[in-house]
This record gives C-alpha cells, structure tokens and sequence, in this order.
C-alpha cells in the first residue's frame, strides 16, 4: 500500500454559493482519508487511543488549491508516508479528479498523550507500518 486511495463523491453541501467545493472541505476529505488509511492498516483512532493512551493531532498543513471541484465530480484522495520520526510523520495527500491533481498538501502529524496533551513516542507497531511503507515506495 504505497498510496491509499480513498474514493469521495462532491454533494450539494459541500459546495459553496458558486457551486465550487468549499475550501475548507478539501481538509475534511483528507481526514476521512488519513482514517481511512489507518483503518486499512489496522489501526482505527479509537482502538490506538484506548491501547496506547494516545492520540493523532494536527499540527502543520501546507495546502495548495490547483483548480476546483463541482457537485458530482468524483474525486480521490491519494495518501501517503513521507517521513517518520519518534513522535511525528509527515503524509502528503492529493485530490485528483481524472488523474489529474486539484488540491495538493502535507500534513505534520502528532501522536500526543491523551493525559497531558504532550508529544508521545509513534507506538512501535505503527512506526515500523510507516516505515516499510517508506521503503517500499522507495524502493
């Protein structure tokens, strides 16, 4: 699983009064997809909160709308590992439509304590999933 696609279908709601998809959107698809991509590796959030006491947090987007979206389109999010380091990954996510990329970003991602909201170590289960799958895509 180099990159996990995540199929999404543009509805009425989330388009603006132009008929665009609305902005903020584009981070909603890729959360369901991050999830989704944990979810197909075995991890849900709920079940690595309650076995490890931690919890996946945002902390950086950098975010680039390359054209837009309108109410039917059918779209995939594209995401994958960039990097991994003890308490951080980074995932590049891609919304295509038509093979063609309409919003690009990557995201800094945290595992912080549930308790006390610090930085906590990649559970060790999940780092090494990461990992391989950096160096598949390397290879």
């Amino acid at each position: 699983m180099l990159t996990h696609d995540f199929p999404i279908r543009v509805y009425y709601d989330d388009t603006d009064a132009g008929g665009v998809v609305y902005h903020a959107n584009y981070l909603k698809f890729c959360e369901r997809a991050r999830t989704e991509y944990l979810r197909a590796m075995g991890f849900e959030n709920s079940g690595v909160r309650d076995q490890t006491g931690t919890i996946i947090v945002v902390k950086k987007i950098e975010a680039e709308y390359l054209a837009p979206s309108k109410l039917d389109d059918s779209l995939i999010v594209q995401t994958r590992i960039l990097s991994v380091k003890n308490t951080s990954f980074v995932m590049e996510q891609k919304v295509v439509r038509n093979a063609g990329d309409i919003f690009v970003m990557t995201v800094l991602l945290v595992f912080v304590s549930e308790q006390n909201g610090r930085p906590a170590k990649i559970p060790e289960e999940i780092k090494k999933f990461f990992l391989k799958e950096m160096d598949t895509a390397n290879a």
